[in-house]
């Protein structure tokens, strides 16, 4: 399962490629999605590239993201048994609109110390793939 970040904002973007953003539901800077490995979907991302961060979520980075970062239909947080579930379920399911009343989309703090760079691909800025590195990333943004 890979975690984005949309890192970048959508001033002079073109039309396409914020329709692209907006199906992965990443309408804001912040905004993270998690979505499962597939060919289709990794092309979108491979897209956006140059507007989002991605890589592969370990375990317990989705459960604290859950835990911490997770919203229920009327922006209530998930308790400890629902958030069991939800975690369970994600696992599971090959969509996270498919797990009923919860919002698919985690609205993430900016990242203590700062992104390294809005404007060069990782490993010297923010953008683009960066493997197990993503989880560093959601740590410093929770």
């Amino acid at each position: 399962m890979f975690a984005v970040v949309r890192v970048r904002g959508s001033v002079n973007m073109r039309k396409e490629l914020k329709d692209t953003l907006r199906m992965l539901r990443l309408t804001r800077v912040n905004h993270c999605v998690l979505v499962r490995k597939d060919p289709k979907i990794e092309g979108m991302i491979r897209k956006v590239n140059d507007f989002v961060t991605w890589g592969e979520i370990g375990d317990k980075t989705l459960e604290k993201l859950v835990y911490r970062r997770g919203r229920m239909i009327g922006d209530k947080k998930p308790d400890g048994k629902e958030a069991k579930i939800i975690i369970s379920k994600i696992k599971k399911v090959k969509n996270l609109k498919e797990i009923e009343g919860f919002k698919p989309v985690f609205r993430m703090n900016p990242p203590r110390k700062g992104y390294e760079g809005i404007k060069q691909a990782f490993p010297k800025g923010a953008l683009g793939y960066r493997g197990e590195k993503i989880n560093e990333l959601l740590e410093r943004m929770m």
